[in-house]
């Protein structure tokens, strides 16, 4: 049974504690919420229910919270279309009325009519079963698409007649991190682990193996490509054809960093997998080949990456040659139309450059403005490409481009019942602790009064080599229309200046992040954008452990904390499901006393202390993610509420039939962003909305 203590601000359900002590290094650790961890017991679905009903009780007295739902709902209400790509003899794409949970896929031949293909709103009755990938046969005739069903990892493929859109032959099951790549008409790759034992959400899948599939077999007949020797294990695995059919590429990682690389030609039929390169020391992909010459992008000895070339013949590095060089911006390659267009971020923000496959530079492409782009790729016969352009106050846009001359004209532009002129973005420079420079782009509506009072959300992630690059959201336009900046800073950990970049903010680097996160913080308060009472404090996933150890290492910086999917407990993430993986980023407590000390040092589940007034906090995570498990998000609840001094609320936010993020149902989405957005603005101490929303 779940008993009731009381804090001085809160009713809190009672986590009973029943320690575990395990022992590093001659180091005993306790950890009173182990049981937390069993994400199948009637204990855990019975705290959940207990801490969401707290939750919701809670968020229910915000007056507010319903304007905040309509004003998102009624501006997400406009219509989405995706990129058109071709497939065979349709054109497909992507579109969402509005307010549709699952955006739906639509096919059109020679002009005509637009049909459904694809709505995955069909997929379940409640919209948490989403689209994964959708891969089409060399000719177009058959299509295999993956589906996720509330939010797992796990995904199901599905064979499809592309003509008649009927199932071919049974679901292909217990697929996990996996794309989905033709050979020719008659079958494709995919990867998944095996099934663990215990739960499929948290227990441990370490040996990610490729297979193929036959098309017109079972699933039990297919074969195991690569990944089932011991020699072979590796935590992931992918493999993709080249456009020609001619090479099977086979991509081996056992962290989310560094790539072991692998060729195979499969016009021979004899023919054995041929090494690339052996070693985890970087990043490599082939992006083309042209007969037996293959175009490679790395990092190999090129943090920024570069392209290089080399036969087939003989593909190691020592043969490799130059075709892009590195630069001091960090490249991106994309190809269509028989072209490479190396994409370079220049401090966050996209350029773009045209080359033809003999080095040639062709043009810069004159972008729309200052912000992020994506695409350019398509078939090597495509006449047309498209690119998209979105920044922090520019919703996302497509543009048809022409190959041969550069000219690109409007696609699709969403018409958003808001002003884009009435909002600003800026980027600033910042020293961190140690002195190093760190970008910031803050944006909010223009004419603010820099008095220090401004309702304020600083966001960051800091790792796995990911970018934060700009662009739009209509959750961050309702924040900004009460008022509100949005701050993201773009920390060491990041891609965004390359390796080196990345690689000063890992393992025993990692508080180089969380100082970074708290120079921007302080940035914004002497800069009078404003002050500790009137800040938020948000980030998601690793950007949630950015929370947590920011919660904890500075808990006066600012007056809410939002960690979402948070990996918090440091001395365990690598435990569960493919937390191990993360290692090139956190080291684990296992690799040796040093490490074991500095993840302990500010693994947020460990340093909640008694005594302390933390911020109101509210955590949000998924029962279904089963990428950063749960127990991460319920234990550091648990420790918050049991030691919080003062009146702030520490709450956690339960969502049922929900992941990671990928795929989660737009009324979900906004229901979550009323919470998050009513929850900092009353404990900011806003009795109603800052500018009060028209009802529209």
């Amino acid at each position: 049974m779940l008993n009731i203590i009381n804090t001085l601000a809160l009713i809190y359900p009672k986590t009973e504690k029943k320690p575990v002590v395990d022992t590093y290094f001659n180091t005993e650790v306790t950890d009173n919420y182990r049981w937390l961890e069993d994400d199948r017991s009637v204990e855990t679905k019975d705290w959940v229910k207990a801490q969401n009903k707290v939750t919701f009780n809670y968020l229910n007295q915000i007056s507010y919270r319903d304007q905040l739902k309509n004003r998102l709902a009624s501006l997400w209400n406009y219509e989405k279309i995706g990129t058109p790509f071709i497939e065979g003899d349709y054109t497909y794409f992507s579109k969402n009325n509005g307010l549709q949970n699952q955006s739906v896929i639509y096919r059109t031949i020679d002009n005509s009519e637009p049909e459904i293909f694809l709505d995955p709103n069909t997929f379940s009755k409640d919209g948490t079963t989403s689209l994964g990938a959708l891969s089409f046969s060399k000719d177009g005739k058959t299509a295999a698409y993956s589906i996720s069903e509330g939010g797992s990892d796990w995904r199901k493929i599905i064979i499809i007649d592309v003509v008649s859109k009927k199932q071919k032959e049974p679901v292909i099951v217990d697929v996990k991190f996996s794309g989905i790549s033709w050979y020719k008409n008659e079958g494709f790759y995919y990867s998944s682990y095996d099934k663990p034992t215990g739960s499929e959400l948290s227990a441990k899948t370490d040996q990610h193996k490729l297979y193929y599939h036959k098309l017109g077999t079972s699933q039990e007949d297919d074969i195991v490509i690569f990944g089932e020797k011991t020699s072979e294990k590796h935590r992931y695995i992918g493999g993709y054809v080249t456009e020609d059919n001619r090479f099977l590429i086979i991509t081996a990682q056992i962290s989310t960093s560094g790539n072991k690389l692998f060729i195979k030609d499969l016009s021979e039929e004899k023919s054995t997998l041929k090494p690339i390169i052996e070693t985890l020391e970087s990043d490599t992909y082939v992006i083309d080949n042209k007969a037996s010459t293959l175009f490679l992008a790395t990092n190999l000895n090129a943090p920024n990456k570069k392209v290089v070339t080399v036969d087939f013949s003989n593909p190691t590095p020592k043969n490799w040659q130059d075709f892009i060089p590195e630069t001091e911006h960090v490249l991106a390659i994309s190809k269509g139309a028989n072209y490479l267009f190396a994409n370079y971020m220049v401090d966050a923000v996209s350029k773009v450059f045209q080359y033809n496959f003999n080095g040639e530079f062709i043009r810069e492409i004159s972008l729309p403005g200052i912000g992020s782009v994506t695409g350019f790729g398509g078939k090597i016969e495509a006449k047309e490409l498209y690119f998209s352009f979105t920044n922090y106050n520019t919703p996302n846009s497509s543009y048809k481009f022409n190959p041969e001359n550069g000219s690109y004209q409007t696609y699709w532009k969403p018409k958003v019942a808001f002003n884009t002129d009435d909002y600003i973005s800026k980027q600033v420079f910042y020293p961190s602790k140690d002195g190093t420079k760190i970008p910031m782009i803050i944006t909010h509506k223009k004419g603010i009064e820099l008095n220090g009072k401004n309702p304020t959300i600083l966001y960051g992630y800091g790792g796995f080599n990911v970018s934060l690059t700009p662009s739009f959201s209509i959750a961050n336009l309702v924040w900004m229309e009460q008022g509100g900046v949005y701050a993201v800073a773009n920390l060491r950990g990041g891609g965004e200046y390359g390796k080196k970049w990345h690689n000063a903010g890992i393992k025993l680097k990692k508080q180089n992040v969380f100082d970074d996160f708290i120079a921007a913080a302080e940035f914004l308060i002497d800069s009078k954008y404003t002050s500790s009472e009137f800040l938020a404090i948000r980030g998601g996933s690793n950007g949630g452990l950015l929370v947590g150890a920011i919660l904890t290492q500075k808990p006066t910086l600012a007056k809410v904390a939002l960690p979402a999917v948070g990996v918090l407990d440091m001395l365990r993430y690598h435990t569960f499901t493919a937390g191990a993986g993360w290692a090139y980023d956190y080291g684990t407590a296992n690799d040796n006393k040093e490490m074991f000390e500095y993840l302990k040092g500010y693994s947020p589940v460990h340093n909640v202390k008694k005594g302390i007034a933390y911020p109101a906090t509210l955590i949000t995570t998924g029962d279904h993610d089963d990428r950063v498990v749960p127990a991460h998000s319920f234990k550091f609840a648990a420790e918050l509420q049991e030691k919080q001094t003062g009146k702030n609320p520490t709450l956690i936010r339960i969502e049922t039939n929900a992941g990671h993020g990928a795929g989660t149902p737009i009324a979900k989405t906004i229901a979550q962003f009323a919470d998050i957005f009513g929850f900092t603005l009353f404990n900011m101490g806003f009795k109603k909305l800052p500018n009060k929303l028209k009802d529209r």
